[in-house]
């Protein structure tokens, strides 16, 4: 396959070979024949034995019980029966496998029965004595029907598929993409301490390219620039080993602890300068006692940029958006979150609610999420935004990340009062 330069045709492409090379196997199909006389089964057998499974029950309990342990396609029933009617066995088999294609035949028709059979959607009705080649025609249409039913489920079925393996590729793009942003944001941070240190090795070069003898104060002033160098080493150090770990994609169990706080410096960069500020007034309040997440650090700072750029774009007039951490340090009542009109709770099921919990919100003085969109705004590609002020994805994102760190979120919202949504993700000590 010739790979392209868009990862969504590419996938498309791939998952349509997929589904080109598998070669559908083919199956003779299975016909049931209920009916309490012995002469009519047998005569259906000889016809049929050649060209289909065979399945054959003198009773209705009988017939019901082998559709339940059996794929059949299309059953021919006798209406007049012993115990259960046709039409009775009829209406347990739709009930057991609705799929069923049925072939009613009596020999004593009457329009009762055939608008009760038509009712329950049998396509053909034969009467008895029955000819051979009519039966063989209403069979093999049965058949026909029930094969086209079957090829249109799967064509659906691989259908979905590929729709939501094309969804995931789009929001695993939007993932990167963000992602990306957040490495650049990291360079520029090494680059600042790497900028200091290139200029005191340049004047330490230079003080001792001037001086053939070392005095007293040149020691020193080497010895005070190489602490400010070392200092600065340092620094590019820790920023690069707290990134790294995160470029790796480690475990919680593995991941460095990496300070709230910090996260939350960076973030703040991040948001600075992010197009969708705009004139709105923004303020990051750090944890009073700062903490770790076990959690990746660029997910946190991604999930909280997300939620960010939402609550700024989400009036056009100049609006406040503040973030604001706290460890818990018991777990969360649970049974305090109710969704309503007001308030959705995500990811419950899968939340480690143990403490030390860190507790993020951000919070806008917006207009509010009106109560029918509510239960929308974490669908793949809804928005209320127009074109170009986003994908519909950002949300998504963040209850798939939220959700992947085991964590929990919370959306409160009032009409004309704004909006808080709630991170809740397992903390940790800081190391020290």
């Amino acid at each position: 396959m010739a790979l392209t330069t868009n990862p969504l045709a590419d996938a498309a492409a791939a998952l349509n070979e997929i589904v080109e090379a598998t070669p559908t196997p083919k199956r003779r199909g299975t016909l049931l024949v209920v009916d309490d006389e012995d002469g009519p089964r047998q005569s259906l057998r000889v016809i049929f034995k050649d060209e289909y499974d065979l399945l054959m029950a003198d009773d209705g309990p009988t017939a019901i019980e082998l559709a339940q342990k059996h794929d059949i396609d299309v059953a021919v029933l006798d209406i007049r029966m012993a115990g259960m009617s046709g039409i009775e066995v009829l209406e347990r088999l739709k009930f057991v496998k609705p799929e069923i294609e049925a072939i009613m035949m009596t020999a004593f028709e009457t329009t009762d029965t055939i608008r009760q059979a038509l009712r329950l959607r049998a396509c053909d009705y034969i009467n008895k004595p029955f000819d051979i080649a009519t039966m063989r025609a209403a069979v093999s249409q049965a058949m026909q029907r029930r094969t086209l039913e079957s090829e249109i489920h799967s064509s659906a079925e691989k259908v979905q598929e590929l729709l939501a393996e094309l969804q995931n590729q789009r929001i695993e793009e939007q993932i990167a993409k963000t992602r990306g942003d957040i490495y650049a944001s990291i360079i520029h941070d090494i680059n600042g301490p790497l900028t200091v240190i290139s200029g005191f090795v340049q004047v330490l070069n230079q003080r001792l390219n001037r001086n053939a003898r070392m005095e007293v104060e040149d020691l020193e002033f080497i010895k005070d620039r190489l602490r400010i160098i070392a200092r600065q080493v340092g620094n590019c150090i820790e920023i690069s080993r707290r990134y790294l770990g995160f470029l790796r994609r480690q475990t919680s169990e593995s991941a460095p602890s990496v300070s709230v706080n910090q996260l939350l410096r960076d973030l703040d960069q991040l948001a600075r300068v992010h197009p969708s500020l705009l004139e709105n007034e923004f303020a990051i309040v750090p944890l009073a006692e700062d903490a770790a997440v076990k959690i990746n650090g660029t997910d946190v700072i991604q999930i909280l940029l997300n939620l960010a750029v939402n609550a700024f774009q989400c009036a056009p007039l100049p609006h406040r958006v503040i973030i604001s951490g706290e460890v818990l340090h018991t777990p969360l009542e649970l049974t305090r979150f109710k969704d309503g009109p007001h308030d959705r709770l995500m990811n419950i099921e899968s939340m480690d609610n143990t403490a030390p919990l860190v507790k993020f919100a951000v919070s806008d003085t917006g207009p509010g999420i009106p109560p029918e969109v509510l239960p929308k705004i974490f669908q793949p590609y809804f928005t209320t935004k127009g074109p170009r002020q986003g994908t519909g994805l950002g949300l998504n994102i963040v209850q798939r990340l939220i959700k992947e760190g085991n964590g929990a979120l919370h959306c409160h919202t009032e009409p004309n009062a704004g909006t808080v949504f709630t991170v809740y993700l397992p903390g940790a000590p800081l190391a020290k």
